[in-house]
């Protein structure tokens, strides 16, 4: 009996022991060496959100002066000289008044909760086609501006960190937390859909997700003039199906053959160039307008090809060098010029 309790006595301690030195060791072990450990300039770089009351915004100081010269320069291409858009793009001044109307016009003025947004949205993703290219000193001072074109600050106020998270923006209070009990999105994790079966997709390449789409649905356009116009069509054949009147149809001109360097130089552009040159983005010409490009042609290819890999500053516009996709190598922005000029012509 003693010499069984004493041998199981010896287990038992042979056990923790062996427990303690596994733990030990793992305590103590090395790195699996998967990744590395993010410096600090790593986490300030993705480190950039700024919250309601400031917190994450940089030092600076921004004036609508300075503001002024920044907007006209890299902002009202697309956003109008006062603010009230230009085309498709959106419209950041004005609108108050208008929310509860059938079209309402959400601006940074008549819509927006808090400043401390627009100036997280421009450090983000402006100018549309060079996002974080502006300092956060070119930030205060566009965003200074934006404000006081929505009425919001005087012509002599100074934007700081401090200053912009006291500004009391005019819907602030328009805004609440949902009370209905069945807007908590809870996870219920039954019935799920089968990801084999799910589409994504993307217009350019990724820049403009469209996965949320269903091929053949009726969504929305992207201006509120665009919508109308899309709304008038509808009822155009609506009526049509009614009364069994013809409707007039456009025939597209068939294109013109294309050289295999500009053939090679498609792809580049739908994931590239078109951003820009789709929509006549900064006073780029439009891809198809034979007379905004017409002009161009004739000072031949060698000076489109230098504007386009170094960059070029017009009276109708920017054109940042490569289009700002500085990782396309210089026969690809050859080819690119190439499909684009071939279809235009």
């Amino acid at each position: 009996m003693f010499k069984l309790r004493d041998t199981r006595t010896s287990l038992i301690a042979l056990g923790v022991g062996v427990s303690v030195a596994i733990m030990g060791a793992f305590s103590h072990a090395e790195p699996l060496g998967l990744g590395e450990t993010a410096t600090e300039e790593q986490i300030a770089g993705w480190d950039i959100d700024i919250r309601p009351d400031g917190k994450g915004l940089p030092d600076g100081r921004g004036t609508i002066e300075a503001g002024e010269a920044l907007y006209e320069e890299r902002c009202a291409t697309c956003h109008g000289l006062f603010g009230e858009g230009e085309g498709r793009w959106p419209v950041l001044a004005g609108g108050q008044g208008t929310l509860k109307d059938e079209r309402p016009t959400k601006t940074v003025g008549s819509y927006w909760p808090y400043a401390s947004t627009l100036y997280d949205y421009i450090r983000r993703a402006m100018p549309f086609t060079a996002p974080r290219s502006l300092s956060d000193q070119q930030v205060y001072d566009v965003t200074a501006y934006v404000l006081y074109l929505n009425e919001i600050v005087e012509d002599d106020f100074v934007l700081t960190k401090e200053s912009l998270a006291s500004i009391e923006m005019p819907n602030k209070d328009n805004f609440f937390v949902d009370p209905r009990p069945d807007v908590k999105n809870t996870r219920c994790m039954d019935k799920c859909a089968d990801p084999k079966k799910l589409m994504i997709a993307g217009t350019l390449k990724g820049i403009t997700p469209v996965g949320h789409f269903v091929e053949g649905a009726d969504a929305p356009a992207a201006s509120h003039d665009a919508q109308m116009e899309k709304e008038r069509e509808e009822e155009k054949l609506r009526k049509a199906h009614i009364t069994g009147e013809a409707l007039s149809t456009q025939h597209k001109v068939k294109a013109a053959s294309l050289s295999e360097l500009a053939l090679a130089g498609k792809a580049t552009y739908e994931g590239a160039c078109k951003v820009c040159h789709g929509s006549g983005l900064t006073g780029s010409p439009k891809v198809g307008d034979s007379d905004a490009w017409s002009a161009r042609i004739k000072k031949g290819m060698p000076q489109l090809l230098d504007h386009a890999i170094h960059g070029f500053s017009g009276d109708t516009g920017v054109m940042p060098p490569k289009g700002g996709r500085v990782d396309l190598s210089d026969k690809q922005v050859e080819q690119a010029v190439a499909y684009m000029v071939e279809s235009s012509q």
